[in-house]
């Protein structure tokens, strides 16, 4: 975190968000695919090749976003939370997010109901899609489960990486159409819009200009920018691109450097 901050200065960012990764579904690890996870991933795999997310030290991350902002008085530092699914944990998310603790919470899939059965969308590549079979059908099921996860939960104020499951297409060399699949975006991107929140421009996998266009066009009102960085080196990664996307299809800089970007 601390290097993340220094990083952020050197690029000139006004602020960094360490939204902690809050994922409470539990993955089906298929054989052979530990390599999906962490160093130590397979610390947190049972006997049933399920992988269990680690529980938040939130006592350590509080004090550790206390000791950069002491550190890095410059610079904006919000507390926030990525919740994955939070629509299939309604009590535990409340409670959190209740606390008042967090400054940004995003919410993600991470799984979604494929073909109507929960699926860690990483062991979906690996074991179906890599071989081609349903990838339109995973598709759409991984938007209906969005949209269902935007009307159901109300806790976080930006959807995150909507392109989640594009990164392991195009991973596998294959090109996706968002166009292909229009009505199922305008549906997610609706309900997202008519809630009021904003959708993040996450450059991990450069946001299909296309999908932002389809953004605008349902008066989606706002989009944030994050690098999923991970790492210190991929703080700020792509935002010059992003910014120029953004643009491009009708947002501009908001009220103040700290605000989302708006219609």
């Amino acid at each position: 975190m601390d290097a993340a901050c220094a990083r952020a200065l050197e690029l000139g960012l006004p602020s960094v968000a360490f939204t902690e990764h809050l994922d409470l579904t539990p993955w089906y690890v298929p054989p052979g695919s530990l390599h999906m996870f962490p160093r130590e991933g397979a610390d947190f795999v049972d006997e049933t090749s399920t992988f269990h997310v680690p529980a938040i030290d939130f006592t350590a991350y509080f004090e550790s976003i206390e000791r950069c902002r002491a550190r890095y008085p410059d610079l904006r530092i919000l507390s926030g939370l990525e919740i994955g699914e939070p629509h299939w944990f309604p009590l535990e998310v409340a409670e959190l997010v209740g606390s008042g603790r967090f400054e940004r919470v995003l919410g993600s899939l991470h799984s979604a109901r494929i073909e109507g059965q929960p699926r860690a969308i990483d062991e979906w590549f690996y074991t179906d899609a890599i071989e081609g079979a349903s990838e339109d059908r995973a598709v759409r099921d991984y938007l209906a489960e969005a949209t269902a996860m935007i009307e159901a939960d109300d806790h976080f104020e930006v959807l995150a990486h909507i392109d989640y499951l594009l990164r392991h297409i195009a991973a596998s060399g294959r090109e996706h159409d968002p166009y292909a699949f229009e009505e199922e975006y305008r549906q997610t991107l609706g309900a997202l819009a008519r809630s009021g929140r904003a959708l993040e421009l996450n450059t991990r996998l450069p946001l299909d200009a296309r999908i932002l266009r389809l953004w605008h066009e349902v008066g989606g009102p706002a989009v944030s920018f994050g690098s999923d960085a991970h790492t210190d080196v991929r703080v700020g990664i792509g935002f010059e691109a992003a910014a120029a996307t953004a643009e491009a299809a009708g947002f501009r800089p908001g009220r103040d450097r700290f605000d989302f970007w708006r219609r």
